[in-house]
């Protein structure tokens, strides 16, 4: 029921990967190849993994021992979601940079930092999991999606609260962004908004919601980015490299908007119509 239930919308979602990378190389490239020089074994490890999990998935389709492939599936789904972190840490901890050109040693991604956002990556992904589940399931195994939800929340949030109280740490400007005034009360609705969600979603789930735990976790994830974004401004390398020093010429961004304009709605169009058809429960042989 659980591989069913992601039949329909697991081959779309990676379409945005390669999406965001494209567009990435083009508008800006410097940022491209010191992310990807840089990143280059957790960024192929993922990259493996993504493979991993699609064969894995075609496979349990046809094959005699379903448990193997199901393990196989989840061991890909977990290096992916791990390499991600990892690759978000690093970026967060500060990618060595020098000429707009990476500059230190293929394991300096390795730190405590970059495996405690790791950590909460995962758990974070776990959260969007159970919570699809509950929404997508019945039964024992919506139950037991609830309970997953509940521990995932309370794990992704201490996750994200430690990765929050780090970062200022490592990078004054950061610190000076959040905690000087009247800065702090421009900033203060996004953690207050992560806040409500997070209740709001220990709400929902201990009132048997089906719907909304999803949408809230969601919303989780959203105020955690909005505030990284606004953490990290004007920086896609930090502590190096900005937008400015990164971009393309204005002709190509122009034809990269032009292009990403046209693509991103159809993209939008074409995945809402998706989960609207494959709307409702899922059941154990590809049924809704």
């Amino acid at each position: 029921i659980m591989m069913s239930s992601l039949g329909s919308v697991w081959d779309a979602n990676e379409t945005w990967l390669v999406v965001f990378g494209g567009a990435l190389f083009g508008a800006f490239p410097a940022v491209y190849g010191i992310v990807l020089h840089g990143l280059y074994i957790p960024i192929m490890l993922m990259i493996f993994a993504l493979i991993f999990r699609g064969i894995s998935f075609e496979y349990r389709e046809h094959g005699e021992h379903k448990r193997r492939w199901d393990m196989a599936f989840g061991l890909g789904s977990l290096g992916a979601a791990a390499t991600q972190g990892l690759a978000l840490g690093a970026v967060l901890g500060g990618i060595p940079v020098s000429d707009l050109a990476f500059a230190g040693s293929v394991w300096h991604w390795v730190d405590p930092f970059a495996v405690l956002t790791a950590v909460g990556v995962v758990f974070g992904y776990t959260l969007l999991g159970a919570t699809y589940l509950v929404l997508k399931t019945e039964d024992d195994l919506q139950r037991r999606a609830r309970r997953i939800a509940r521990l995932a929340g309370w794990l992704t949030v201490l996750a994200g609260i430690g990765v929050s109280l780090w970062t200022p740490l490592r990078f004054g400007y950061v610190a000076e962004r959040w905690l000087s005034w009247p800065e702090m009360a421009w900033l203060a609705p996004l953690p207050i908004s992560a806040g409500i969600c997070f209740y709001m979603l220990l709400r929902s789930l201990r009132r048997g919601y089906e719907r909304s735990p999803f949408f809230w976790s969601v919303g989780i994830f959203l105020a955690s980015f909005v505030g990284l974004g606004v953490s990290l401004f004007p920086y896609l390398v930090p502590p190096h490299v900005t937008a400015l020093d990164a971009a393309s010429s204005s002709k190509t961004l122009v034809f990269m908007l032009t292009g990403i304009g046209i693509l991103i709605p159809i993209m939008m169009v074409y995945n809402g119509y998706q989960y609207l058809v494959f709307r409702g429960k899922a059941k154990a042989h590809g049924g809704y």
